[in-house]
Parts: structure tokens; sequence; C-alpha cells
């Protein structure tokens, strides 16, 4: 819109497309609007009582990614892992699967469920206890995938489905399109839960506009998975 109003030699085009822009980016970088839609689209963090205790928890990939040399790193969605390190330390779980392959174009030898696994091993967490699918590219392959270990390793659900806030509305429809009873334990939210200072109302955020990349793909990607069945 911005570009339009620039180019365009028509008076009116030219003040609407600015004003249109302004709009635009006042929704896009705005704190409060950003938390008001990503606060109703995240699905709430699941309390797990003292007295429970599941079979596995699933962590889904996209923690990690690959580095110059080849190796594993985290990166900013690395609660999942915790989360699911903690889970398993604290009693809450007996198993832990991680299912990630490498989802880029161009996958070279890395695998994140293969480095994961080091991981789970250097925090000295038994491997009779770790599950692995390095295959998926995709969280529709997470399920897929994930099903076919779990009946082999014969665990039973209700399983805790461990991924990010954002992400969990539409992995929990796709494992439930895979017939795999899980519980949402939703992690790394992106939320504020302070109260609002003046500034988160009215001054643009850059960081907003990165966010509600995220948010968006995962609005897209849900319509595609329900309407595909």
């Amino acid at each position: 819109m911005l570009f339009v109003s620039l180019i365009t030699k028509n008076k009116k085009r030219k003040q609407r497309s600015f004003i249109a822009a302004l709009i635009l980016l006042f929704i896009f970088s705005n704190a409060f609007l950003f938390n008001q839609f990503a606060k109703r689209w995240d699905i709430p963090a699941y309390t797990v009582k003292k007295t429970d205790n599941y079979s596995c928890a699933i962590i889904l990939g996209g923690f990690a990614g690959e580095n110059k040399d080849g190796d594993g790193h985290f990166n900013p969605n690395a609660d999942r892992f915790i989360q699911g390190v903690m889970l398993y330390k604290t009693g809450k779980v007996s198993h832990i699967l991680i299912t990630g392959g490498n989802g880029s174009l161009n996958a070279g030898k890395f695998r994140e469920g293969t480095w994961a696994k080091t991981q789970l091993l250097a925090l000295n967490i038994p491997d009779s206890a770790i599950l692995i699918e390095s295959n998926s590219r995709n969280t529709i392959e997470n399920a897929r995938f994930s099903n076919v270990i779990l009946k082999q390793s014969h665990l039973v659900g209700p399983y805790l489905l461990v991924t990010s806030a954002f992400h969990m509305r539409r992995a929990q429809m796709i494992f439930k399109k895979e017939r795999i009873n899980i519980i949402p334990y939703s992690c790394g939210f992106l939320t504020n839960e302070y109260k609002y200072a003046f500034d988160d109302y009215v001054i643009p955020s850059a960081p907003n506009l990165s966010l509600w990349g995220l948010y968006l793909k995962e609005v897209v990607g849900y319509a595609v998975n329900y309407f595909n069945g």
C-alpha cells in the first residue's frame, strides 16, 4: 500500500493507499492487539497434577537447527525440549519421544531427532526412556510417524504433546486426526501477562510484525489441514 501511494499519480488512490498502509502498520505492530489475538489462539498451559503420570511426552521438533559445522544448536523454540526434560525429570512421564527430521528443502545429513537424543543422553536420561523419530519434515509427518513408534513401543495414552503455544492448535488437530490420544502441553508462550502500558496501545513495535508472521502461518496451515480432512 505504501509503495502504491508513492508511485500512483491518482491523488485519491495515493491518499487511500497511504492511509491503508498506516492502518495496517498500526494493526500489525501494536502490542495490545497482538496479545489479544495470541491469547485467543493459544491453547492454555496444562497443569499436571502431582499424582499424574503419563507414559510418554511427545516433543515436536523445530527447537534445533544445523550450524555451519553440520552440528546442532538450540533455537528460540528450545522451551519444547526443556519442558520435555522437566516432565521426565520430575517423574511425570516415563518416556520421551522426539519427532523431527529436517524440513529444509536442501536437507543435508543433519536430523534434529538424532541430535536431540545426544542432548538427552548428556543429561543422564537413559537410552531405554528415549524414543526418536528423525524422518519427518512437517507436523503431519510428526503425527503419522510418531503413531507408528508409539504402537510398536506398546505405550498407552494419553500422551502429553509438547510444542510451542502458537503451534499447538494446529498440532493438536493433526495428532487427533491420526487418532493419537494426546493432551496438549503448551509451552514457549509469546504473550505478555503484565498490565499494559500506554505505549503498548499506541507505539508501533517491530518485533510484533515478526510474531504476526508466525501466527498467520499457523492460521493458514490450520485452515488447509482442516479442509483437507
